[in-house]
């Protein structure tokens, strides 16, 4: 399969803020017998994007999916701006709102208008009121270039201009942080880049963001760093420019080969 590289790279990649936001410590999950997340160690600061690859199977979208509990984890720890992860009830319920998620299916609601999608959770979580909730939301999709659409609903939109919308709404939180599991992989090809130049920009930004992806492009020019994962470990992380020109294990670079060359 040959990669898709039309993320071009436009902007120079800004320096994380001090200061850590995410802290996994000897994380280890088990969905029955196997092992899928295995003693995983992971530090994300402020601003950072980390783009976290590797084959299918390996752990990727699991460990995405823990940072906000979706996923329990079995032991370790996980801090999200020195705060232990909640295990259930209002407090964990007030984290999911620092935490924006956007997954490979939009998980839009079908019988609510795009404003609507990117309004209620404001309203409903944060509080706000409903005029300065949409003000918010029609900036925020004007940002993700999907304003003229407000009022459809989501089956009128295509698969890139949904995912765009989930994009929005999860911003519309004012997350701390955004986790992408694969965002684009339900998406036609001719789709995918428009998506990922609203995440190459949310990256310049200085959106601290873990993104769950296939498209090595997006990879080598928005992350800060590339944390390589297989067999529910993290095998290697480091620049996305070390890790392309010379990754350091013989895994990550079979897998190079692989997705790389065909």
């Amino acid at each position: 399969m040959k990669p898709k590289s039309g993320v071009a790279v436009t902007h120079e990649i800004p320096t994380p803020a001090a200061g850590d936001l995410v802290v996994l410590s000897d994380v280890n999950k088990h969905f029955g017998a196997l092992h899928v997340l295995q003693n995983i160690d992971l530090t994300i600061g402020h601003g950072e994007v980390v783009v976290v690859i590797g084959p299918s199977g390996g752990g990727k979208s699991t460990l995405c999916r823990a940072i906000n509990r979706l996923e329990t984890i079995d032991s370790g720890e996980i801090v999200i701006d020195g705060k232990p992860l909640p295990a259930e009830g209002r407090e964990l319920a007030a984290l999911r709102a620092d935490v924006g998620m956007v997954f490979q299916s939009f998980n839009l609601f079908a019988h609510k208008t795009v404003l609507n999608n990117v309004t209620l959770g404001q309203v409903k979580v944060r509080k706000k009121d409903k005029k300065a909730a949409e003000e918010r939301a029609r900036q925020l999709l004007d940002r993700v270039g999907v304003g003229s659409q407000a009022e459809k609903y989501p089956a009128q939109l295509s698969g890139g201009q949904q995912q765009r919308v989930a994009i929005a709404r999860a911003l519309a939180m004012d997350p701390k942080i955004m986790l992408f599991d694969e965002p684009t992989s339900a998406l036609d090809p001719e789709m995918i880049n428009e998506v990922l130049e609203v995440m190459q920009q949310l990256a310049h930004d200085g959106m601290t963001m873990v993104v769950v992806t296939h498209e090595m492009g997006f990879a080598r020019s928005a992350a800060n760093r590339v944390v390589f994962m297989a067999d529910g470990r993290i095998v290697e992380e480091t620049t996305p420019a070390q890790f392309f020109s010379n990754p350091s294990s013989e895994r990550a670079k079979d897998f190079l080969s692989k997705i790389l060359h065909h």
